[in-house]
C-alpha cells in the first residue's frame, strides 16, 4: 500500500471516528456531567490508554524542551477546539454544529493564503461565499426559529482552532515527531488544561456508577479521541493538510446521522441544503488547491 492510499484511508477513519462525538458526549451530559468534566475524562483516559499501548510496544515518549513547548501549544489548541465544540452542543443540535464545524478546511485555506502566501483564487473566494450561504441556511433551522448565535460563534471558534492545529502539525517541528508520541502529548496537554478548568479536580463530577456510564467514558476516550487524532496525524504527514481536510466530509455526515437517528434531532430540507452547500464548497476549494 503506497503512502497516498495509506493517507486517504487514515483520513477517512479519522473523519468517521471524530463524527461520533455527539454519540458519547450527549449521553454523558444526560448523566449529569458538565463540559470540562466530560473533556477531562475524554483526554485523560485516552492519554493513559495510549501511553500504556506505546510503552508495551517499547516506544519512547521522551521529548526535548523545545518539542515540549510545541506539543503543549498544539495540545491546548486542539483542546480548545474540543471545548468550544462541546459547549456548542448545549446551544444547538450536535449534527448541525458538526456541519458548521466542517468549514475548517476553508479556514485552513485562508491561513495558508494569509500567512504562507498561497494565491487566493476566484474559486476559493466563490466557495467561501457558498459556504456562508450554507451556514445562513443552517442558522435559519426550520425556517421559523433561528439557531443560537452563541452556539454558532462557538462552533466557528472550534473550527478555527482545529484549522490552526492542522496547519501547525504540517508547518512546525511537530511534523517531525512520531505520530504516536505526538498524539500522547497532545492528549496529555488537553487533559491538564481541563484539569485546571475544573478547579484542579475539586469540582469534577463523578463518573456515573453504571456500566453505561463507563461505556460512554471509554467510548469518548477511544473512538472520537485516540483514533481520529492518531489517524489524522498520519494522514497529514502522508498526503498533507489539503487532502486530509477534504476527507473530513465524512465527519459532519456521521455526526448528523447520529443526531437524527439516536437523539431525534431535527432534519429539514433547509438543513440538508445548507449542509450540502458547505460540503460542496469545502470539497471544491480544497480540491482546487495544490
Amino acid at each position: 500500500m503506497n503512502k497516498r492510499l495509506i493517507g486517504i484511508v487514515c483520513g477517512i477513519i479519522a473523519a468517521v471516528a471524530y463524527g461520533t462525538n455527539p454519540l458519547f458526549s450527549l449521553n454523558l451530559y444526560h448523566m449529569g456531567l458538565d463540559v470540562p468534566s466530560v473533556l477531562f475524562y475524554r483526554f485523560s483516559v485516552a492519554a493513559v490508554v495510549l501511553g500504556i499501548i506505546l510503552k508495551l510496544q517499547g516506544r519512547s515518549l521522551r521529548i526535548t524542551r523545545s518539542q515540549g513547548i510545541a506539543l503543549m501549544t498544539g495540545g491546548i489548541t486542539f483542546a480548545l477546539s474540543s471545548w468550544t465544540l462541546y459547549r456548542s452542543f448545549l446551544y444547538m443540535d450536535a449534527g448541525i454544529a458538526c456541519a458548521i464545524l466542517f468549514v475548517y478546511p476553508m479556514l485552513v485555506a485562508l491561513i495558508m493564503i494569509i500567512f504562507y502566501h498561497e494565491k487566493a483564487s476566484p474559486v476559493t473566494l466563490g466557495c467561501i461565499v457558498l459556504a456562508m450561504v450554507g451556514i445562513v441556511l443552517l442558522y435559519q433551522g426550520d425556517g421559523k426559529t433561528t439557531l443560537s448565535t452563541v452556539g454558532v460563534i462557538l462552533v466557528i471558534l472550534s473550527s478555527l482552532c482545529y484549522a490552526i492545529y492542522i496547519v501547525g502539525v504540517d508547518h512546525s517541528r511537530l511534523h517531525r515527531i512520531e505520530s504516536g508520541k505526538l498524539t500522547f502529548w497532545v492528549l496529555l496537554s488537553g487533559a491538564l488544561l481541563f484539569l485546571v478548568m475544573t478547579g484542579c479536580a475539586t469540582e469534577l463530577h463523578p463518573i456515573p456508577p453504571t456500566p453505561q456510564g463507563w461505556i460512554n467514558v471509554l467510548g469518548i476516550a477511544l473512538v472520537p479521541t485516540i483514533i481520529p487524532i492518531f489517524f489524522i496525524n498520519i494522514a497529514i504527514k502522508q498526503v498533507g493538510p489539503t487532502l486530509s481536510a477534504i476527507l473530513g466530509a465524512l465527519e459532519p455526515v456521521t455526526a448528523m446521522l447520529i443526531g437524527v437517528c439516536v437523539f431525534g434531532e431535527l432534519i429539514t430540507l433547509r438543513i440538508i441544503v445548507g449542509t450540502l452547500l458547505i460540503l460542496i464548497a469545502v470539497t471544491v476549494v480544497v480540491a482546487s488547491r495544490k
